[in-house]
Order: structure tokens, then sequence, then C-alpha cells
């Protein structure tokens, strides 16, 4: 057997391509240094963030669901078009889509980023198709156009991919990131387009038809993405595998939520969505603020809570039990220490009418727990991070 296990790693690390990401300062960190957060918040207030595929009310809009990329941390580098143009992108497990700002964009927060040129690449291809994307209360308009599309060395032809015309508001003006890269399942793709990991897997440029994160802690550089394969050198122990509940995100049935024993939230079972486009760990509002009680965290501005710093080292792990597995999560991973000494927990609470009973695991899940997305099985896979 244990041949066979390690037959296993063997056949998951061929034709591994891994994609080195770069730990950045988020957008609130930005908003903060330039005493804008409260201003920000007050405008686009937590529970506006979020919309649902479900009952959007315009079909020719893509909502983009559970999006809050206030706190991302993480981006990668795509190049597109011939010759190459770079750009920084968030690498997205809660949507599908590509989407880079174009050179005709005239908004503010364009002109802060790269932006792709179509006259400067001989394989563009324009699709006269228009897109529209809401993130809660900031909306993206552009077209959609066809490129070459380059990450980690392998080379997606004819890859779909939006270019904004308009990016309004302050949503991207104060981000780090250029635009969004997502990995999840195409239903939650621009219709009539297949995102990039799909087109990788068709093109035959990847070994296996999956993906894996390994996010690392603290360093700027150390996480990676993990393309066709997985490094067995970033975990420890076994994977341990969770199928996936709902082909659309990155969907899982969850057991519970509990602390020292007692079962806090998701009782009787939940939904979770494993994300590596937020940064926090989200849940219904009833139960998150139960959780802020617990670990004597106190309302501060806007849908923050703050913990005293002084208490990290007493606060309890809080457990989530999948699949039979507990996967703990302590204090010094769900306190998020920021700028002058003050200390924020990792819980936000939300309110969603179509999913009341689906948490989101973001990157502060993600760090703890090395992750594989595997498309061809249908399953997660999840192990200690190294």
């Amino acid at each position: 057997m244990k041949g066979l296990g390690v037959l296993g790693l063997v056949a998951l690390s061929e034709c591994l391509v891994t994609i080195p990401l770069m730990k950045i300062k988020s957008m609130r960190e930005n908003l903060q240094e330039n005493n804008v957060l409260d201003d920000y918040l007050e405008k686009y207030p937590y529970s506006l963030a979020y919309k649902f595929l479900d009952n959007r009310p315009d079909p020719g809009v893509a909502y983009e669901p559970m999006r809050n990329y206030l706190d991302v941390s993480y981006v990668g580098i795509v190049s597109i078009g011939t010759p190459p143009q770079d750009f920084k992108v968030v690498l997205d497990t809660g949507s599908a889509d590509l989407w880079v700002p174009s050179v005709y964009c005239r908004s503010g927060a364009c002109s802060d980023h790269s932006s792709f040129d179509p006259l400067r690449s001989s394989t563009f291809l324009v699709s006269g198709q228009l897109f529209n994307l809401v993130y809660g209360s900031a909306a993206i308009s552009g077209f959609l156009a066809y490129d070459t599309v380059r990450i980690g060395g392998l080379v997606d032809v004819a890859q779909a991919f939006g270019l904004s015309l308009q990016e309004p508001g302050d949503f991207m003006k104060h981000a780090v990131f250029d635009g969004i890269l997502g990995l999840s399942y195409p239903s939650l793709a621009f219709p009539g387009t297949t995102p990039v990991f799909d087109n990788l897997w068709r093109q035959g440029l990847i070994g296996q038809n999956l993906f894996a994160f390994y996010l690392s802690r603290n360093e700027e550089k150390g996480s990676v993405l993990m393309l066709g394969g997985v490094d067995p050198s970033y975990y420890s122990g076994q994977l341990t595998w969770v199928p996936v509940s709902q082909p659309s995100y990155w969907q899982i049935a969850m057991d519970s939520i509990s602390i020292n024993g007692k079962v806090i939230a998701c009782d009787g079972g939940c939904q979770g969505i494993i994300d590596t486009g937020t940064s926090l760990l989200s849940g219904p509002a009833d139960h998150v603020l139960n959780i802020q009680k617990l670990i004597h965290a106190q309302p501060y501005d806007h849908g923050q809570y703050v913990v005293d710093c002084d208490t990290i080292d007493a606060l309890p792990d809080i457990l989530f039990t999948i699949n039979g597995v507990d996967y703990p999560v302590p204090a010094s991973a769900y306190v998020r220490k920021r700028h002058s000494h003050t200390c924020h927990s990792g819980f936000e609470g939300l309110d969603h009418p179509f999913y009341p009973e689906t948490w989101v695991l973001g990157d502060i899940f993600l760090r703890l727990y090395f992750t594989v997305f595997d498309r061809a099985n249908n399953r997660i896979g999840l192990a200690p991070a190294a």
C-alpha cells in the first residue's frame, strides 16, 4: 500500500507547472494609508458586496457572487498578446472569467493600472460581444476578445478574456492588482466562453485536470499556484479528499463548526465554498456574531470587529469539521494584526437569502491547509500546509 501511495504522489506531480504568487498590500491597507477607509466602507458597506447568480435582475449582466476583494493579498503574473503584455491578477477560485483594463478605458482606476493595448498584439481578435460585471456596488463594463494568454510558461491560444472600458467608483482605484483570472467551474463564466484553466486542459498543456494552492503565511514570496500536478513537499501527511457538492463554485458540505467540543455554527451541516478570492472567513450574520462574542471581539466601524491583541494566545481554536475530519483554525490565524497595534477579527457576517447556511473559507483557512482543486474527479484535497 505504501508503494501505491508513492506512485500516487509521483502521478500527481507529473507535468507540474508552478506559478509563483506575490503577497501584496491589500486594498484595505491602501485605503487605510490614504485615510479613506472609513469613507469607502460607508459608501460600499459589506452587506452590498455580494450578489448571487440565482436571482440576478438582468440576465445580460454577470454578477460576481461572494466577492470581497478588499483584503486580497496574493496575485500572480499573466501575459496577454503577442508580444506579451504583463498583468498582475487575482487567481480567484470564486469566479471564472479573465479580465484586465484596456487602453480605451477612461476611468481613473484604469489609469493607475497596466492596460492592454490590442494594437500592439498580432494575435488579437475582437468578438464584438460586450460584458458587464457587478461587484456589489461597483460595476465594470467592456468587451470580450480573444488572444494568446501565457501563464507559468504555458501558452493558451485564442483565450477569451474581457477588456474593461469603464471601471467607475473606487472599487479598483486602490487595488494593487490589475485584473482577475477566475478558476471556478465554467458555469460561472461569460456565456459562450471557456475559462483559462479549461482551455489549458483542452489544449493538452497540463498533465492532469487539477490545480493546487499553497499560500505562505508571512513572507512576501513563497506562495504558489500549481497547474496540472501537485508537489507533496508543500504539505504534510496525506491529502484528505472531499467531494464537491455543487460544481459551480468550489463548494463542499461541512459537518459543523465548534469550539472546545461545543457546536457553535453549522449545526446539522451546511455548505462551504473554498475561495482564494476572499481573505476572510464569512458566514451567516447571526452565527458570525455569536463567534465574535465567544472570542470577545468588539464592534468597530462598518461591520468590522476588533480583538484585544494581548488575548490572542488565550483564545480557543475554532474547529471546522468537513467530511468527518477536523480542521482547526487557531486564533493566530483568525485574528489579523494591523498597524497601530490593532487586531481585527477575521470573521465576517453575511446575509444572503439564497444561501442562508453557506460559509466562505478564504485565505485565512487556505494559509493553514494546502488545497488541491481536482476538476477530473470533482473533489477538493486538503492537508496541513508545510
